[in-house]
């Protein structure tokens, strides 16, 4: 058994799941911590793409009440139809362009200094939206109708660049579109349930040739640590948005993308593709 090979699954697992909901981007995170780690071959990538649906996992327990009702009720409820309807109509447009995409944005994309950038360049997006008069026409997540459904779903588009922020993304669009902050952020996390499962089956499948028996245990220790962590964060942000806005994370974004710039260019990182 190699311990160090699932001390970093462990550290991974973690990462995905503090930064899978929170706007700043997991997959950002993800490529970053990856690259330091020596752990960013194609099999680490699958592994990155695994370990998010513990994430995933993590939300479906935390509103498994609300998730049983809707499936309990669909055919036979307003609002379960509504709400699965919603879903689905914002879950296509990033499906569609991930399909065609996807294997160039992996190429060029998928390396520390992008990232960086994107992490800059979303983070001013989101001091401006937060900046912004916030003008409320949807306060719970079961009044929103389609067109809103597909402008999230349209921003999530946005999140096909690494370090950008699904999350983020999804919920300051949300936010742009007259979604409250908690409808914005639960619509989210509910996004999240099908573009994630969709990612991780067809990128298993798709690689399927490079998993061996012996990597079930990496697999493991890291989506258990996602599930955990990730828990524990949307949790803590649900705490958080009834009382504070997204500043922190803007700022926090700008300040992580500038150091990753300034340890590339200055050579103090040897990044990958720097």
């Amino acid at each position: 058994m190699d311990w160090l090979l699932l001390f970093k699954a462990l550290i991974l697992g973690v990462v995905e799941g503090l930064t899978e909901f929170l706007p700043i981007s997991s997959t950002g995170h993800l490529i970053l911590v990856s690259d330091l780690l020596d752990f960013n071959d194609e099999k680490g990538k699958v592994f990155a793409i695994v370990i998010q649906l513990g994430a995933i996992l993590a939300v479906c327990w935390e509103y498994r009440i609300k998730i049983g009702g809707v499936v309990m009720n669909i055919g036979s409820s307003e609002d379960a139809n509504r709400f699965v309807l919603n879903l689905f109509i914002a879950f296509l447009p990033a499906a569609i362009l991930g399909l065609l995409f996807i294997k160039t944005i992996k190429q060029y994309l998928f390396h520390p200094v992008p990232v960086a950038m994107a992490f800059i360049i979303g983070g001013i997006l989101i001091l401006w939206a937060e900046r912004r008069k916030h003008v409320i026409e949807v306060d719970r997540v079961e009044n929103m109708d389609w067109k809103h459904a597909l402008k999230v779903g349209l921003m999530q588009c946005l999140a096909l660049i690494p370090g950008t922020s699904r999350s983020g993304a999804t919920i300051i669009g949300g936010l742009f579109f007259g979604l409250s902050r908690k409808a914005a952020t639960e619509f989210s996390f509910f996004l999240a349930i099908p573009i994630m499962f969709a990612a991780t089956f067809y990128d298993v499948y798709k690689h399927r040739d490079i998993l061996q028996f012996d990597d079930i245990g990496v697999f493991v220790v890291g989506f258990v640590a996602s599930f955990i962590s990730a828990l524990l964060a949307v949790r803590g942000l649900l705490r958080f948005i009834s009382h504070h806005d997204f500043t922190v994370f803007a700022w926090y974004r700008i300040g992580f993308g500038i150091i990753v710039l300034l340890t590339a260019y200055s050579g103090v990182v040897k990044w990958s593709a720097a």
